[in-house]
């Protein structure tokens, strides 16, 4: 079976959380959804950064509560 959907979709505001590597934004249907992963080097990188290295103390700023 064939269903063909014609949609139109008015969005006059629109508001999102967040948006992760692995997230869907869906708007209106879709008969068929493929997995897109796309990596860009927009920095012109050729080696990994160093490795991080603490600084300063560790306690907090603020008191926190022991659970």
């Amino acid at each position: 079976m064939q269903i063909t959907i014609n949609q139109s979709i008015y969005i006059h505001f629109l508001k999102v959380g967040s948006i992760t590597n692995s997230s869907v934004l869906q708007i209106g249907s879709t008969g068929k959804m493929q997995a897109l992963s796309q990596l860009y080097n927009t920095g012109g990188y050729e080696a990994p950064a160093e490795e991080a290295s603490p600084q300063g103390t560790s306690e907090p700023l603020v008191p926190l509560a022991p659970f």
